[in-house]
């Protein structure tokens, strides 16, 4: 069938219709009468060389051809109707999606964001956070921001920001530790990182102690626990200087431990577009 030939309106009749099962209410919706979405439908019908309903008594219903035809076009009007809704005072605006683990998303990038969105007008930026696990080809990201040695196959990473962790806990646990030995005394919250309290301790030239606190997939809800006095978090206290501010957090030891830090990546194997270069010039800028 020759493009410019497509019959628009007698194809949205009749994705119209097939969600109503009913011409009238599909009518309703298109603003025309009942009779004119059937004529459209039964001239689509005579184009295709096939029925695309059963006329009921009470309604309609699809046959094997309708019904495969009907998420054909409902995802092309979905689309259509996305990429519309992306131009605003007669200029297009570029989706951009990035996924943010957790903890940098809150931390530091929530906070921030109102200024981007005053830089970039133009640019529809879509976040999904994570706890740090991400299939950038498989969500169709454009950037990911995580946390690690920048070491991801088929991945460009540029460095962001060090997050030195250190423990953090309730003011009403902090009280107890006057040294490091103390935490031995206390619950250690756990991330999936099995290593971490163990180079911890490392750096403070102590054994590490039996981990009996829980075990979390992510530093922000880790660090939620420790403020509720479950234990104490090990975590960057730069991701959480709100809650250090309010002294729902405490930071009893000045020694930290370097076992990563934020990174922005990208796949090599897509190419950055203007809303890509846009986000990354102001996120190094910040």
């Amino acid at each position: 069938m020759d493009r410019a030939q497509l019959p628009l309106n007698a194809l949205r009749a009749f994705e119209a219709a097939a969600r109503h099962l009913n011409f009238t209410r599909a009518g309703l919706e298109l603003h025309v009468s009942q009779g004119a979405v059937s004529h459209q439908v039964a001239q689509l019908e005579q184009r295709l060389g096939t029925r695309l309903f059963h006329r009921l008594p009470r309604g309609l219903a699809l046959t094997d051809e309708g019904h495969a035809l009907v998420p054909v076009l409902a995802e092309m009007f979905d689309r259509v109707g996305a990429t519309l809704d992306r131009y605003a005072d007669g200029r297009f605006r570029e989706a951009l999606k990035v996924g943010v683990v957790g903890t940098f998303a809150t931390g530091w990038l929530l906070p921030r964001l109102g200024d981007f969105a005053r830089a970039h007008p133009m640019v529809d930026l879509r976040l999904s956070t994570n706890n740090n696990r991400v299939d950038m080809a498989g969500e169709a990201l454009d950037y990911a921001i995580r946390f690690g040695d920048g070491a991801w196959h088929g991945t460009h990473a540029e460095p962001l920001m060090e997050a030195p962790m250190a423990p953090l806990a309730a003011p009403i646990i902090a009280r107890r530790l006057a040294a490091p030995a103390d935490l031995a005394a206390q619950p250690l919250l756990r991330s999936y990182r099995s290593d971490e309290w163990a180079r911890w301790f490392d750096a403070a030239g102590l054994p590490a102690p039996l981990l009996r606190g829980p075990m979390f997939d992510s530093s922000a809800l880790m660090a939620s626990a420790a403020a509720a006095g479950l234990g104490v978090a090990l975590a960057p206290p730069s991701m959480f200087a709100r809650e250090l501010a309010a002294e729902q957090l405490v930071q009893p030891f000045a020694l930290s431990v370097d076992l990563g830090r934020y990174w922005l990546t990208r796949l090599i194997s897509r190419p950055e577009s203007d809303a890509m270069q846009r986000f990354r010039s102001w996120l190094l800028a910040q």
